[in-house]
């Protein structure tokens, strides 16, 4: 089959398709094969090929961590799902093949009116969003979320839950076109950093309040400035670092203005962190896909594909996304 191979760590422009033998032998038990039609892209994938993410596998391995596809196989144990089933799925690696495998608990039956690109929004954008707004943030309705990088993949997914939610959304990004994107998933204010200082939109917008969720996936300055338009008793996510920065926290800011730092990393709930993973864990994700398939089915969510390459092509996706040309989610297919 076909598959984007990383033999080393370094550079992503030194990966590339080769032809490796598809997952033969019986499936371990909990063990579900897919025939992959699209795999996310993200910018985790540059930093697990690099050798420079929490949970880079040994190499070689084959990049990924989202798929859609269908169903080919189940081991004997799995009862909920079955040949032919239309699915998304998140896994610790391997997406970037025509097959792939991966746990049945991290696998979800997906709406017949969902393509496979679009799908790929789902195992951990939307999921981390989720986990971020609802079980954390426990986000109420009239509160004002603050969405950084609202053009991204991410960011839209925040923006789309949050509104979901009854929050009221104020999203930034450093261009008019995605600032639109963000539009159209239900941001109520728009702020281009570019342009102006988003500290002082967003206590402007707030009446001096600040806001009283900030979902930021940039990092560095973005996360400095944030600290100073939280409001009292506010809750911020830090879900990654596009920016290049990993900010330090002052612990002084947190105790005077009675504020919350939460990170959320979802191999934790997908089972591929160092932690042991719980039953409690599993049905509580499972419940989350269930409820964001029904906001999408109700149209409250928004899926967008910013565009898809062949596998072949991987580089110039992954530039996309170093780039920060993305609006919406970078898809690979498969050509399955």
């Amino acid at each position: 089959m076909r598959a984007v191979l990383c033999r080393e760590y370094g550079p992503y422009h030194d990966i590339g398709v080769v032809d490796v033998a598809p997952p033969t032998g019986p499936l371990a038990p909990g063990e579900v094969l897919i025939d992959v039609a699209a795999a996310g892209v993200g910018f985790a994938n540059v930093l697990a090929v690099a050798g420079k993410h929490q949970n880079s596998p040994p190499v070689p391995f084959i990049p990924g961590t989202e798929v859609a596809g269908i169903v080919r196989q189940v081991a004997a144990d799995v009862d909920r799902l079955q040949a032919g089933q239309r699915v998304a799925a998140s896994m610790p690696q391997g997406a970037f093949a025509q097959q792939a495998v991966a746990l049945a608990d991290n696998i979800f039956d997906i709406p017949d009116n969902l393509d496979f690109p679009a799908a790929t929004n789902f195992p951990t954008l939307y999921a981390t969003a989720y986990g971020c707004l609802v079980w954390q943030a426990h986000m109420q309705p009239g509160e004002t979320l603050l969405v950084h990088g609202a053009g991204g993949g991410s960011g839209l997914a925040a923006v789309d839950v949050g509104k979901a939610l009854g929050a009221t959304v104020i999203a930034t990004a450093g261009d008019d076109e995605k600032l639109a994107a963000a539009r159209n998933a239900g941001a109520d204010h728009l702020i281009n950093y570019r342009d102006e200082e988003f500290r002082q939109g967003v206590l402007d917008l707030t009446d001096g309040r600040g806001a009283d969720v900030i979902f930021d996936p940039v990092g560095g300055e973005v996360f400095d400035q944030s600290l100073r338009c939280i409001a009292p008793e506010g809750r911020i996510f830090p879900i990654g670092f596009a920016g290049g920065t990993i900010p330090q926290i002052p612990a002084n800011i947190l105790l005077v203005k009675n504020i919350s730092v939460h990170g959320v990393y979802w191999g934790y709930y997908g089972g591929w962190a160092r932690q042991p993973r719980t039953d409690a864990n599993i049905a509580r994700l499972q419940d989350a896909m269930e409820q964001l398939f029904e906001w999408q089915a109700e149209g409250k969510l928004h899926p967008l594909v910013h565009g898809t390459y062949d596998l072949s092509d991987v580089s110039d996706a992954l530039d996309v996304i170093t780039e920060r040309r993305a609006i919406g989610k970078v898809v690979l297919t498969t050509g399955s």
